[in-house]
């Protein structure tokens, strides 16, 4: 292991992500030696670190000419970094439009592991207001945007996050129970938006819709969150509601989305 002023940093990987931008760079099937002479690298390292590769699907080999080229596993990867990148830009302006006709905090966020995680945020002007850290995580059980996007889960996916998370209680109207978190999921389905009714917080309310992309699958949602004393329950049905679901809706057709978001469409 080799140490810099920046912290640690292993050998072995950085060597192993140099093969990939020499093969990146080549952009054709490339020859262990040539790979060895160009990475200035000994041919049994490079032999041994291509196999590591090649098992995880970064690396391919001819079978024909015994040449190496980059795997699709890192377009899939690039994919997906490309695509999280854009639904952000794509979604910013429209979160930008909620902020402006509700002026309280307006969020982006997926589910990863089971866990909420906010990758997009436009702030509030008042000056006690909600906000998550753009990368920060939460539970999804007892959030708006979670219970959004739990609620689009294959029934094997949602009972293994929540074997996995379980349902710790936050405040006194955290749902802690299986059953009534799923019939309150089958609520959400029907009607196409979430409320968090200070069941994370005490004091803060929450509301959330599915964003869709060209698919049709459920990727991501996106919320308004403030005081629970400015953002009681019938201002966020009777009015944030419409703004809400205009903006998943508006945001899921910039991604390719045809149809429209009725809740009576959306089957679970």
């Amino acid at each position: 292991m080799k140490k810099d002023k920046k912290g640690h940093r292993v050998q072995s990987v950085e060597r192993a992500l140099l093969l990939l931008e020499i093969l990146s760079e080549i952009g054709e099937p490339t020859t262990l030696s040539e790979l060895s002479e160009k990475a200035n690298l000994n041919i049994s390292t490079v032999h041994r670190l291509l196999h590591t590769l090649m098992a995880n699907h970064f690396v391919e080999q001819d079978l024909n000419s015994g040449k190496y080229r980059l795997g699709l596993r890192l377009f899939e990867i690039g994919s997906k970094a490309l695509y999280s990148l854009d639904i952000r830009q794509v979604a910013k302006p429209h979160l930008q439009k909620m902020v402006h006709q509700c002026n309280e905090t307006a969020n982006m966020a997926i589910l990863d592991k089971g866990e909420v995680v906010y990758i997009e945020q436009v702030e509030s002007q008042n000056t006690i207001k909600m906000f998550a850290r753009i990368g920060s995580r939460g539970p999804a059980h007892c959030t708006a945007a979670g219970k959004a996007l739990l609620a689009y889960q294959e029934m094997p996916e949602l009972e293994r996050i929540l074997s996995n998370k379980g349902l710790p209680r936050f405040t006194e109207n955290t749902i802690t129970d299986p059953e009534k978190l799923k019939e309150e999921l089958g609520k959400i389905r029907e009607q196409g938006y979430s409320l968090d009714l200070e069941e994370m917080d005490e004091g803060v309310n929450c509301i959330a819709a599915p964003i869709m992309n060209h698919e049709g699958k459920v990727i991501a949602a996106v919320s308004i969150s403030g005081l629970a004393s400015r953002m009681h329950r019938k201002v966020l049905e009777e009015i944030y509601r419409e703004y809400l679901k205009e903006a998943a809706h508006r945001i899921s057709q910039d991604l390719g989305y045809k149809k429209s978001l009725s809740p009576k469409e959306i089957l679970f």
